[in-house]
C-alpha cells in the first residue's frame, strides 16, 4: 500500500513538473496608458524615445509590455473621459503630458501610478517637488519660467522690437501664470505685451490676423494641447504674416518655426522610463521627487530666419544647440 501511494505521488510529481516549469517562464506583461493632447503619429519622436528608454530597461512591446495610447486631439475637454477610459482598463501606470491631462488623471484614479510632464507649476497638482504625495510624480518643463528667456531671444533677433504678443489657450490652468510672466518680462525690457487668447482651432486664424493688423513685432507661443495639435497651422500663419515667433518645443521649429527654447522632449520621454522601472520595482510615486530639467536647448531654423529677413547674430548661432537648415 505504501509502495502504491509512493508510485502515485511520483507520477503526480512528474505530471506537475512541466506545469511548474511553464509557470516559471511566464513573465508579467505590464500595461502602460499614455494620455496626450495629440495623435500618436504627431507624437512619434517622443513615443520612440519612451520605447527606447523602456527597452533599455527590459520592457519590450509584444513581449512584456503593452502601451495603450489616448489622444484628446487638442481638445482639453476630452481628457476627463479619456482618463476614465484608461482607468477602466486596469493599467499598471499612466503617463501624461500637460497640466489638463495630469489633472484629469489625478481625478480619475487615486491608486494607479501617474507620471506627468507638466508645463505649469507642478505644485498645483502635487504636494511638493521633494515629496509629491498621492499617486503622481514626474517632471516639470519650466515652460512658464522660460518665458522671459524667450522674450530676450526675440529681442536679440529683432532689436527694434516694441510690441510682443502671447498666443495661448487661457482655459489651460498653466496659461495665466505664463501671461503674467510675459507681462512682467516685457515691462522690464521696455516692451508692450498683449494677449491673443485662443480657445479653439477657429480662434487661431483670427488671432494671427489681429497680430498682423495691430503691428505685433514678435510672437510667443504657449505650450498647450491646442497649440501642439495645430502647430503646423500656427507656424504657417506666422510665416505668412512675417511675424518672428518663439516656440515652446523643438517640434515647432522642425515644422518651420523660427526659434525654440525649451527642454528636449524626446530626452524627457526617455527619462520617463526610469520612473516607470522604479515604480514597477516597488517604488511609490509619492516618494519619487518631481524632477527639474538641468538643461534647455536653443533651436533655430536658418531658412525661416532668412525668409523673415533676420540676420542671425553670431553670438546666438554659437549658443544654439541645433541649427535647422
Amino acid at each position: 500500500m505504501n509502495h502504491r501511494r509512493a508510485l502515485i505521488f511520483g507520477f503526480a510529481g512528474l505530471a506537475c513538473a512541466p506545469l511548474a516549469g511553464w509557470a516559471q517562464v511566464q513573465r508579467k506583461v505590464y500595461r502602460i496608458g499614455v494620455l496626450e493632447a495629440v495623435p500618436a503619429t504627431q507624437n512619434k519622436a517622443n513615443l520612440d524615445a519612451l520605447r527606447d528608454g523602456l527597452r533599455s530597461l527590459g520592457y519590450v512591446e509584444g513581449s512584456n509590455l503593452v502601451i495603450v495610447y489616448r489622444s484628446a486631439d487638442g481638445r482639453a475637454e476630452r481628457f476627463p473621459n479619456l482618463a476614465s477610459e484608461l482607468v477602466e482598463l486596469k493599467l499598471d501606470l499612466i503617463i501624461t503630458r500637460g497640466t489638463p491631462a495630469a489633472r484629469s488623471a489625478k481625478r480619475a484614479t487615486e491608486t494607479i501610478p501617474v507620471i506627468m510632464a507638466t508645463m505649469g507649476d507642478p505644485r498645483a497638482i502635487v504636494a511638493s517637488f521633494a515629496r509629491p504625495g498621492g499617486n503622481i510624480t514626474g517632471v516639470t518643463t519650466f515652460s512658464t519660467e522660460l518665458t522671459a528667456k524667450r522674450i530676450e531671444l526675440l529681442l536679440e533677433l529683432v532689436p527694434q522690437l516694441g510690441r510682443i504678443a502671447l498666443l495661448h489657450n487661457m482655459a489651460n490652468p498653466a496659461a495665466p501664470p505664463e501671461w503674467e510672466e510675459t507681462r512682467k518680462a516685457a515691462r522690464v525690457l521696455g516692451l508692450h505685451a498683449q494677449l491673443l487668447d485662443v480657445r479653439s482651432d477657429h480662434d487661431i486664424g483670427d488671432a494671427l490676423d489681429r497680430a498682423r493688423r495691430e503691428a505685433v513685432g514678435a510672437l510667443l507661443i504657449g505650450a498647450d494641447g491646442l497649440t501642439q495639435m495645430h502647430l503646423q497651422r500656427i507656424v504657417d500663419l506666422a510665416a505668412r504674416s512675417k511675424i518672428p515667433a518663439a516656440y515652446p518645443a523643438r517640434e515647432f521649429v522642425e515644422a518651420g518655426g523660427l526659434i525654440a527654447y525649451a527642454v528636449n522632449y524626446p530626452a524627457l520621454y526617455f527619462r520617463f522610463a526610469t520612473y516607470v522601472d522604479r515604480i514597477f520595482k516597488g517604488a511609490r510615486p509619492s516618494d519619487l521627487p518631481i524632477e527639474q530639467p538641468a538643461k534647455f536647448e536653443l533651436v533655430i531654423n536658418m531658412r525661416t530666419a532668412k525668409a523673415l529677413g533676420i540676420a542671425l547674430p553670431q553670438s546666438l548661432l554659437i549658443r544654439a544647440d541645433a541649427l535647422i537648415e
